[in-house]
């Protein structure tokens, strides 16, 4: 039997598009400190002015008629918060759920997914520049780093993290419930290729350590109940899923983490489409927040996405692909409860194109003041190394 075939079909192995909902996989990585990083991307390029409406800008009502009908939450200052988000919005209240407006990377291209996602994950511009992902290339000047051997099951990797410093892959929409018989065939099928054979038995490790652990949280939910002991639930599957698995893995010795969400590419009836995509994100941090326990309060969890959305809704009741737009964060560790960025106004005249949020701010920057915050990282390494050409003098200060 091929190898490859094999491996492929024990291990359900799968591949998706820039904006296309079908495998997930979370890259991981370990690291020296005590603080967490969680970079989630955002595919399809998130509409931030319907996410975080500005309210305020007398303009919006005339530029969007249709999809200013369903009123948000009011925030303060003039901002009022998309009704698919109505979940987060105790974390608002608490500090730790938060908006970068204006904002975006550095690209200025003719507005394709592919082009603008690899400059977000590359950090660089051009992203052809760079054969890694900006997260990568913070690995590898961090002292002390203790991550294992790069390895990936699953076609698509989060460029985001990829490159030669050491980080893991999976993809927990995957089953690996395997015999042990199977398990003692898949070694011997793959004994003489080590790269393969290693990456498969660390997989169906980790497949057991999540079993194991979800077991014993459900004998200790049963402890007090008449039958002692409860069958362990199924692995959930999706955002909840892959947030839950992060979560899991950030609780341990893993201190970094990304994943993708998709669903935000809302060309017709973004009313519907935004809606449920906000709600997916809404789990998604929540169910983070509650895997994480006494660690959400040293986690940092920051939402970017390849581009923002045309300032006028179009014929269909959505929005094209843009320029500027919004950056979501959340997390013990940031200071949420406020809209920070210097907001360009709505007026034909300050739009970028005269058709897009003019970007007021480089969202590298944002996730650069993190890394410096949080993980002690000079600024000469983050303007020189992490994001090669980027000036860090107005970026906000996001941690607390």
């Amino acid at each position: 039997m091929d190898r490859r075939a094999f491996l492929t079909r024990s291990l359900a192995l799968g591949c998706s598009l820039a904006a296309s909902p079908l495998v997930t996989p979370v890259a991981l990585a370990q690291g020296p400190w005590d603080a967490r990083l969680v970079v989630i991307v955002l595919r399809g390029g998130l509409d931030g002015l319907d996410v975080i409406r500005p309210i305020g800008d007398p303009d919006l009502a005339r530029l969007r008629p249709r999809l200013m009908e369903t009123a948000g939450l009011g925030l303060n200052d003039g901002w009022a918060l998309h009704p698919g988000l109505s979940g987060l919005r105790p974390l608002w209240d608490a500090g730790q759920f938060g908006a970068l407006h204006a904002t975006s990377s550095p690209y200025r291209g003719p507005r394709s997914h592919f082009d603008a996602q690899d400059v977000l994950e590359a950090g660089t511009f051009p992203a052809g520049e760079s054969r890694s992902g900006w997260l990568n290339r913070m690995l590898g000047i961090v002292p002390g780093m203790t991550a294992e051997t790069a390895y990936s099951v699953g076609y698509e990797q989060m460029k985001i993290l990829s490159g030669t410093n050491p980080y893991l892959q999976w993809s927990p929409r995957s089953e690996l419930d395997l015999s042990p018989q199977s398990r003692r065939l898949l070694d011997l099928i793959l004994h003489d290729d080590p790269i393969f054979r290693d990456a498969a038995l660390r997989a169906v490790d980790i497949a057991d350590t999540l079993f194991t652990e979800a077991t014993s949280d459900a004998e200790d939910a049963g402890a007090d109940g008449e039958m002692g002991m409860m069958m362990a639930p199924a692995p959930t599957r999706g955002h909840a899923g892959v947030a839950a698995f992060a979560a899991q893995r950030l609780r341990a010795e893993t201190r970094i983490a990304s994943f993708s969400l998709h669903g935000w590419d809302t060309h017709s009836r973004q009313d519907i489409q935004l809606n449920g995509a906000l709600e997916n994100l809404a789990e998604t941090i929540l169910t983070l927040r509650d895997g994480l326990g006494p660690v959400w309060d040293r986690t940092a969890v920051l939402c970017m996405t390849e581009f923002g959305r045309t300032a006028h809704e179009n014929g269909t009741l959505g929005t094209d692909h843009g320029t500027g737009g919004a950056m979501l964060f959340a997390g013990g560790a940031l200071r949420g409860g406020q809209v920070l960025g210097r907001w360009p106004g709505l007026a034909e005249a300050d739009l970028f194109d005269r058709r897009d949020l003019m970007p007021t701010s480089d969202v590298r920057a944002a996730a650069g003041r993190v890394m410096q915050d949080l993980f002690g990282l000079s600024r000469g390494d983050i303007e020189d190394t992490i994001f090669p050409g980027l000036d860090m003098t107005d970026a906000p200060r996001l941690a607390v």
